[in-house]
């Protein structure tokens, strides 16, 4: 929902008008990898934000990789500060510990400021690129790109949703793999144990949040999305600097891409859209490591091709979680758009038993209430403005929908889908053909040959085609 702030984005400005990134500081046990680091809001308030990485045997010695972390670790503190400079968004911002050069301040502006878009928009918050903050650095240390070799090992984020599922299902077989997952949840560790891994078999990343943070959102300071999987990048590249894994195996779809506001660059899924990808790609090789191979897996697809794949997985389907609202208790809550936007892509794959299996309830039965109805009406396109989640395309739902109302054939149809055959919607998608429609794979994406044979080969088995 979106709120008039601007007046207080402006007052906090005045109040707080410098952010400083002070220091980072690390150490390694035999415990493992403890990193703090320090945020100072114009000498007012002091955030002290940690991430903790338990030591696996699949780690490098630590003569390798110890006095390579200086740069790594710099930079998850400029991507963890945008968390704790947003609540009062300082025109200032000073980074202490290491010199960045002008282009490196240009790229994360970028990234700031595309990646704060929903913020800024749900905000109601009027300011521009050039405006937003100046990002200047005071030390006069650079850090030097060092290259080191690699082995052809595999690091795939695992969130517990169908899509890193699905990575981690095709990519296993063929390669050396480490699941990384950030503060292990139910749904992410059963994905990874329904794979054969164990808790020793994954990498571990338990980061926590300053409650002070908290604190001053309670107290109206400013709040709202930041780009979380910006944040993943540059942790996966930490894997690959500890554990000597050259490819990062992300799991973001070609959907990602689709702006959340029509005509904009508001994208809820910026930081993971193939612009991004480009981005951080080109980041990797001019200042941390041109070895490490960062790419999304599943870029060729869309999100109704990687949930056709996903319905033949039936080893995830008890286990995996895609909704926000029920992450804390490792369940599906029925009322949001990404419950909502998950059975309607999968019902044309599996059955209504399944489905109620696995979510609880027909949820096309329980938009008929008003809990849904609004985000059944954003995900389809027909309120003209998609909902602030990982949801895809409106061209996927639609088309999903009309070949789930051909699946009922004499069956009664929920009164959702009745309400839809009247809508603008289905008169313009119930005519396309969907398998012509589910067909075609995307051509921009960063995959290396060998992963786009594995990628394509499941995908053409899947309905026993060849290549075209």
């Amino acid at each position: 929902m979106k709120s008039n702030h601007q007046e207080k984005f402006s007052r906090l400005r005045g109040q707080f008008p410098f952010f400083i990134f002070e220091r980072q500081d690390y150490s390694l046990t035999s415990d493992g990898l403890q990193i703090q680091y320090t945020f100072n809001l114009s000498d007012q308030w002091y955030f002290h934000p940690k991430i903790f990485i338990p030591r696996k045997t699949f780690f490098l010695s630590d003569d390798f990789f110890f006095a390579k972390l200086d740069n790594i670790v710099f930079n998850i503190g400029l991507i963890e500060l945008i968390s704790y400079w947003k609540t009062a968004c300082s025109p200032l911002v000073l980074i202490r510990p290491f010199a960045l050069s002008p282009e490196q301040c240009s790229w994360w502006k970028k990234l700031y400021f595309l990646g704060l878009g929903e913020f800024f928009y749900l905000n109601s918050i009027e300011t521009d690129e050039a405006d937003f903050m100046n990002l200047t650095s005071t030390s006069e240390t650079h850090l030097q790109v060092q290259p080191f070799s690699l082995h052809d090992g595999v690091i795939v984020p695992v969130g517990g949703g169908k899509d890193s599922a699905v990575t981690l299902e095709l990519l296993t077989p063929h390669t050396h793999c480490i699941p990384m997952i950030v503060n292990p949840r139910g749904a992410s560790l059963e994905t990874i144990f329904a794979k054969g891994f164990t808790t020793d078999g994954f990498f571990e990343v338990r980061r926590t949040l300053d409650p002070l943070l908290l604190t001053l959102n309670d107290q109206g300071f400013l709040n709202g999305h930041t780009p979380f999987s910006a944040l993943l990048a540059f942790l996966t590249t930490l894997a690959s600097v500890l554990t000597g894994c050259r490819h990062i195996a992300l799991s973001n779809e070609s959907s990602a891409n689709e702006a959340t506001i029509e005509g904009t660059s508001i994208n809820h899924q910026y930081s993971k859209s193939l612009e991004f990808e480009s981005d951080f790609r080109d980041y990797l090789f001019q200042y941390i490591n041109p070895d490490i191979n960062y790419f999304s897996f599943l870029r060729p697809l869309n999100e109704l091709q990687i949930a056709a794949l996903f319905s033949n997985m039936t080893h995830y389907h008890k286990v995996f979680k895609s909704c926000n609202a029920g992450s804390r208790t490792d369940t599906w809550c029925g009322k949001c758009a990404k419950c909502l936007f998950t059975y309607v892509v999968l019902s044309p794959f599996l059955p209504e038993p399944e489905l109620i299996q696995i979510f609880g309830d027909n949820l096309l039965k329980s938009v008929d209430g008003q809990d849904l109805k609004p985000l059944f009406d954003q995900i389809t396109g027909i309120s003209g403005e998609k909902p602030f989640d990982c949801v895809g395309t409106v061209d996927e739902v639609n088309m999903a929908l009309c070949e789930t109302i051909r699946g009922y054939e004499y069956r009664s149809l929920p009164a959702t889908l009745v309400r839809y055959l009247e809508t603008d919607q289905y008169r313009h998608y119930g005519d396309i053909d969907f398998r012509g429609f589910l067909n075609p794979v995307g051509k921009a994406h960063h995959l290396l040959p060998e992963f786009e044979k594995i990628l394509l080969s499941a995908w053409y088995a899947r309905f026993d085609q060849k290549p075209v």
